[in-house]
């Protein structure tokens, strides 16, 4: 059975997991049901040709990751309306919902905007301040690149102590268990789960610490005196960096080299604080998420037959 990987993301109570072209959101709704909604996303490039070009399809996926999370995000969040609003008409419910979508695309906009002025743009600006102390412009860049890490970290350390938070991180690790599991042959159940490691190499969370170690590297090399033009130079090059950052992720899932190990370390230590271990129900969702667009009993027979002497 020929498998690339099934990928998935935490939402609010619930997680999304994608297959191919099929993608499932399973939520645990307040009366402590598990509602499944499966779809079909053929990505914003359906062309398959391109969506498997070296480098185009690091930005490919990354963009499509954003539409697919709004998606389920607002998916989830349906089933934890306020009460009046679950009494609306069939005409307001539609108006209602093109209010919600555009609002939540405003959200995601918005937080790229802010993701680009915080980690790309304020440290280039506050690393110009030690050019006052007469610092080379190749140590004012290696400064940049620390400023930029620390403030990744901060920010990480900062929102994983927010409640709500700490569940959407338990949901993402209940999503890695799954995919662990699966990985590892065994069958996927709750006891198996548990057993099975929260943290993955494919993790979106390592896929952004490549993307910070990259532009770090990256950034050092350029030389031009315009710093208006440095700083349009860091922001043209952010799909080459995300090109290049999922190839890495791609890479480290398919390898156990220990160079490819010791560049994935960090990401998977960074996965401690941006997963947490979910709870028997948690674990419930993940796997009828998984069900719902995998079929991992063939699957896990078939890495069964072919460990089996």
């Amino acid at each position: 059975m020929r498998y690339s990987g099934i990928g998935g993301q935490a939402v609010m109570e619930g997680v999304m997991m994608k297959n191919k072209d099929t993608y499932a959101v399973a939520v645990r709704t307040m009366d402590k049901k598990i509602v499944v909604e499966t779809k079909e996303y053929k990505g914003i490039c359906p062309n398959k040709r391109i969506q498997n070009l070296p480098l185009v399809r690091g930005v490919i996926n990354f963009i499509d990751s954003l539409v697919l999370g709004m998606q389920s995000l607002s998916f989830s969040a349906s089933f934890f309306e306020e009460e009046d609003e679950k009494n609306l008409t069939e005409e307001q419910a539609k108006k209602k919902k093109k209010k919600d979508d555009a609002a939540m695309g405003g959200t995601v906009a918005l937080s790229i905007v802010l993701a680009v002025a915080i980690f790309m743009i304020l440290p280039f600006y506050l690393s110009r301040l030690f050019a006052n102390l007469g610092w080379s412009e190749t140590l004012i860049a290696v400064a940049e690149g620390i400023l930029r890490v620390l403030i990744f970290m901060a920010y990480v350390v900062g929102i994983s102590l927010m409640k709500d938070i700490q569940r959407v991180y338990m949901y993402h690790g209940a999503e890695h268990k799954c995919i662990n599991c699966i990985e590892h042959g065994m069958d996927l159940n709750v006891e198996n789960v548990k057993k099975s490691s929260r943290i993955h190499k494919r993790c979106g969370t390592s896929f952004l610490f490549f993307v910070i170690i990259i532009s770090v590297i990256l950034f050092i090399f350029i030389r031009v005196d315009s710093a208006a033009l440095r700083l349009l130079i860091r922001l043209a090059l952010i799909p080459v960096i995300a090109g290049i950052s999922y190839e890495l992720i791609r890479l480290a899932g398919r390898s156990e080299g220990k160079i490819i190990g010791a560049l994935s370390k960090p990401g998977m230590l960074l996965q401690r604080l941006t997963t947490k271990e979910p709870d028997d129900e948690m674990i419930e969702v993940a796997i009828a998420s998984v069900e719902a667009v995998f079929d991992w009993k063939e699957y896990v027979a078939s890495i069964n037959n072919e460990t089996t002497p």
